[in-house]
């Protein structure tokens, strides 16, 4: 079921309208999983860092040994190629994805003769500038590289986030604050994690468990370019329940602001709102 509307895919070397079939029984990314995708978006006629999103995808399909068949700088240009069909006020979520077609003799390693792309582009709107979220505590944990292609942008990963979802959902949250396997704040479900302490920022240190997001690296080269203190480092669920701001870092809504982690409430703050500027001002500057 589709997320937006408004769908175009580009499959086999064109633009068909509509949600296009694109997968078939037999293929190895059908019934094995080995699909990824990336997520980039479109808003207010901006496209920020789609060659980063696009490069990224090309990673992850080598992370799960498929075969990226397509350059950044041609999916760059079929993406917008395919954006020129919609309104410059729209807001698009471009979706490129690979999958395995063949497996090799025991039907479990990918073969490297034939992959699966395509690229979905969805009207999915973007969060208004108050929309906030709440985070709950999980049981279940991220992963570590030894256990699952946690340096992928994965569809095999989701399942284990849709458990995170639905058990805080279920007690009032909208997200999960998430644990890595040493019990340390990871990210949450959907996305990355900031939090503020006496005008500093601090978000978890990348470790192997959770994918250091591109809007999260755009956030702290804008963060230190201002001359506010960014540290990236081992943070406790503790520490957010002491910290003066909390807020996600996404593609899909870029800044999240937090109002509330289990029992502990905060305000929308000076820090967080100048985080979601920053970035405006410097996508702007890059159009």
């Amino acid at each position: 079921m589709a997320t937006g509307k408004n769908i175009r895919t580009y499959f086999e070397g064109t633009w068909h309208e509509g949600d296009t079939p694109i997968m078939r029984a037999a293929d190895h990314g059908a019934w094995l999983g080995t699909t990824v995708f990336d997520g980039a978006r479109f808003v207010n006629g901006l496209m920020p860092d789609l060659d980063l999103h696009c490069a990224r995808v090309n990673r992850s399909a080598e992370a799960l040994m498929i075969t990226p068949t397509v350059s950044t700088e041609d999916m760059i240009a079929i993406t917008k190629e395919g954006l020129a069909k919609y309104d410059t006020g729209a807001a698009v979520y471009i979706r490129p994805m690979y999958w395995a077609i063949h497996g090799d003799a025991t039907a479990i390693v990918p073969s490297a003769e034939e992959t699966g792309f395509a690229i979905c582009l969805e009207e999915i709107p973007f969060a208004s500038a108050t929309a906030t979220t709440t985070l709950g505590l999980t049981k279940f944990r991220r992963p570590v590289i030894d256990d699952a292609v946690v340096n992928a942008k994965a569809g095999c990963l989701y399942p284990n986030n849709a458990r995170m979802l639905a058990e805080v959902r279920a007690r009032g949250f909208s997200n999960a604050l998430v644990a890595d396997a040493m019990g340390n704040v990871a990210e949450t479900a959907t996305a990355n994690v900031f939090m503020v302490k006496d005008g500093e920022v601090f978000t978890p240190i990348p470790n192997g468990t959770f994918l250091s997001g591109i809007t999260r690296a755009r956030h702290i080269s804008n963060l230190r370019a201002e001359g506010v203190k960014v540290h990236e480092t081992v943070l406790t669920f503790d520490d957010f329940h002491g910290a003066d701001e909390v807020f996600l870092s996404g593609n899909m809504s870029k800044v999240t602001p937090v109002t509330a982690f289990e029992d502990t409430q905060y305000q929308v703050g000076p820090v967080t709102r100048q985080v979601r500027d920053m970035y405006w001002d410097w996508a702007a500057s890059t159009a």
